[in-house]
């Protein structure tokens, strides 16, 4: 798996990355296109990312897996992950990462999290069922949103999870009312979020929104709701 730089500056300018993963099925042996809708749907929450970061010297990239689905035990994006993150590496030295994910890309993000590049992890309408380890959590800043209108993923799911996490490393969680799946609606405050969740955790000046807010409630253990 590779994926294209798409900062202008020399790669000694770069000072850190964020990696949005995209989407996919539980179960599909059929490649990634760039016109697979979990791709497509990536599209401008990268371009918001890209454009908060802009001239602060950080490389924003959404690589493609390779197949479609999950695949039970193969967990098929899981190693395409850990590739890209060798290779920024290799590429700008050790930076480091941000990674955010959507449905089974925030699963496949919160599986490499113990990769000793990654510093963070957000998880937006995330596939999480019940199960999934936490312990590679351990030292990193976690961020979950999930959508009171998601009926693909199950936002109890996500609260369980944050529940378990909590006990390695700092979670925040936020509820969005009338969120769903696609995270079309209400498109520029998942934007805004993603957003500052990177500036947040690459300790770039930010401007206090919902995120923010969320990891200063994140010691009373409950999510945040956005009505």
């Amino acid at each position: 798996m590779s994926w294209r730089a798409t900062g202008t500056e020399a790669a000694d300018g770069i000072r850190g990355a964020v990696v949005v993963a995209h989407g996919g099925k539980e179960i599909s042996t059929d490649r990634v296109t760039s016109l697979q809708p979990a791709v497509l749907r990536m599209v401008p929450l990268t371009y918001a990312i890209r454009r908060a970061l802009r001239g602060c010297g950080v490389e924003v990239c959404q690589p493609r897996y390779q197949l479609q689905g999950w695949n039970g035990e193969l967990a098929s994006p899981v190693p395409d992950l850990e590739e890209v993150l060798d290779q920024i590496g290799t590429r700008f030295g050790g930076i480091p990462v941000v990674l955010i994910g959507h449905s089974m890309g925030a699963r496949a993000a919160f599986r490499v999290a113990g990769h000793p590049a990654v510093s963070a992890v957000a998880g937006l309408a995330p596939w999480l069922p019940r199960g999934e380890p936490v312990v590679q959590l351990a030292g990193r800043r976690i961020l979950l949103v999930h959508g009171t209108a998601d009926r693909v993923t199950d936002p109890a799911d996500t609260w369980a999870y944050a529940e378990r996490a909590r006990a390695v490393t700092t979670v925040a969680a936020i509820e969005v009312e009338a969120g769903e799946h696609t995270l079309l609606r209400r498109a520029q405050l998942w934007h805004r979020m993603a957003a500052e969740f990177s500036r947040l955790s690459l300790g770039l000046p930010i401007r206090t929104g919902e995120v923010t807010a969320a990891f200063r409630d994140a010691t009373t253990g409950a999510h945040r709701t956005i009505a």
